[in-house]
């Protein structure tokens, strides 16, 4: 085996040992303290004390599998050398760690090394903008950007569709809970359209003619006079729904899209906030379907665990001026090194081939498992990146002859995972959808271990219905 992909120093414990979650001094006070509208402790009730690699211990000494890592941002896993050492060279250089938008030699650095990995067609005339740390920001500057370049306000997102949490990115969310509460938002100049979701296909249909019953609505949406929907200032789309339910959209449909946005004269944003730095099995999720955005908001596994997010367009957007976009915490040196060096890493390791190849491994496991299993009603996604949707094959069966979605056996399942020592997250509609998200530096041996216990869990929830 490389010495790339070594094993972590944190010894994985048996896999099924099974563990029992008390209340830890510092769970209770987090559970005192901490806002309501904290998530992950709710359903991964963990205090965490020490990482390396796909491991993670809790103070208990609990050792556990992570395949969140941390909503995809983990690239390299915890701690990974390379980032490590690009942090501390930051700290022995002692390079001013806050600059505004001021440029550095490892802020060009950076620039250069993700230029270089940008497909040439986007990269040759393309401009960068660093926002502040979070996808959402990225997402707020893009919507930005196209509103000034186009001058038009409307936006067409998809149903389904995860782009942050601010009032804007919430505009563009599908989901209802988060939004529900709020009333009117700060933005409703956005028209939601169908995502070609070809296991529950909002047409009925799925397949091919499910995406050509897709791009001939969007088509016509657009070129109807009395669609009621004004010529929109972008289209913002994820090549795969993470939240939404690891949802792909096939390459032909993308490829429409793309034709469909040139042809209207509408700029096509792909936020890769998720699926962006090999997670997909290419380095960028939209290069499955050979087309180039108009823009690419990036956060997440860019800045090598740190936070970090900018947003690459290609150039004849770029009319806005001086200050449009601003923000203090958007040049993060020890992110930009870290960023730097994952980028580096993932292409001198071939992480590129390796995830798409670990990924087909996983998914022919959760495949075989499928077969035997009812409760799995469908396996989808693409290279380390994918979902498990849990039905109830004893429910009323939708037009395509699909069982509804059991989110309350999601939830067992993922306990059943916890209680095995593996971390992993829900999503989709009703939270019915089991997230893999692993490092990607994931072994073969790993990926069967994962599969291993992730099976056990589904026998012990099932059972216990």
């Amino acid at each position: 085996m490389s010495t790339a992909f070594a094993e972590s120093p944190i010894k994985a414990q048996d896999e099924d040992q099974h563990y029992r979650f008390e209340d830890h001094p510092i769970l209770a006070r987090q559970k005192q303290q901490e806002s309501n509208a904290r998530s992950y402790p709710r359903r991964i009730p963990l205090a965490l004390k020490r990482a390396r690699g796909i491991h993670v211990e809790d103070v208990e000494g609990r050792v556990f599998i992570d395949c969140l890592a941390g909503a995809g941002t983990l690239a390299l896993g915890h701690n990974h050398p390379v980032v490590t050492d690009a942090i501390r060279q930051v700290l022995d250089d002692e390079l001013p760690l806050h600059t505004l938008d001021l440029s550095t030699p490892v802020k060009d650095r950076f620039v250069q090394d993700l230029f270089a990995v940008l497909p040439p067609a986007l990269s040759a005339k393309a401009r960068i903008q660093f926002t502040g740390p979070t996808g959402t920001d990225a997402v707020e500057a893009a919507l930005k950007l196209v509103r000034i370049a186009t001058g038009r306000s409307t936006v067409l997102a998809f149903h389904g569709g995860y782009h942050g949490m601010s009032q804007g990115a919430l505009s563009l969310m599908g989901n209802l809970k988060a939004k529900t509460p709020l009333g009117a938002l700060l933005s409703q100049a956005v028209q939601f359209m169908p995502f070609p979701y070809d296991y529950r296909c909002p047409f009925g249909l799925g397949g091919e003619a499910g995406v050509r019953a897709n791009l001939h609505y969007l088509d016509n949406l657009l070129s109807d006079p009395e669609s009621g929907v004004q010529p929109p200032a972008g289209i913002i789309v994820e090549v795969v729904q993470g939240e939404g339910g690891v949802i792909p959209a096939a390459s032909t449909w993308l490829q429409g899209l793309r034709e469909i946005t040139a042809r209207h004269r509408i700029p096509l944003i792909v936020d890769e906030i998720q699926t962006g730095f090999a997670r997909t099995g290419k380095l960028f999720a939209f290069e499955h379907a050979g087309i180039v955005p108009d823009v690419v908001v990036m956060s997440k596994a860019i800045g090598g665990s740190l936070p970090l997010a900018v947003m690459v367009y290609q150039d004849w957007l770029d009319t806005w001026q001086p200050g449009a976009h601003a923000g203090t915490f958007r040049g993060n040196q020890m992110a930009m090194a870290a960023g730097s060096a994952v980028i580096r890493y993932i292409e001198a390791h071939h992480l590129v081939q390796h995830a798409a190849e670990m990924g087909q491994r996983l998914r022919s496991h959760l495949l075989a498992l499928q077969q035997r299993t009812p409760q799995l009603g469908d396996v989808r996604g693409l290279g380390l990146m994918l979902g498990v949707e849990v039905v109830d094959p004893a429910g009323q069966p939708d037009v395509q002859g699909h069982a509804p979605h059991d989110g309350a056996l999601a939830s067992r399942i993922q306990r059943e995972c916890l209680k095995r020592g593996l971390i992993l997250e829900l999503g989709g509609r009703h939270s019915s959808v089991v997230r893999f998200l692993p490092p990607l530096i994931i072994t073969a041996e790993q990926v069967d271990q994962v599969a291993r216990i992730f099976a056990r869990a589904v026998e012990s929830a099932i059972v216990q219905r």
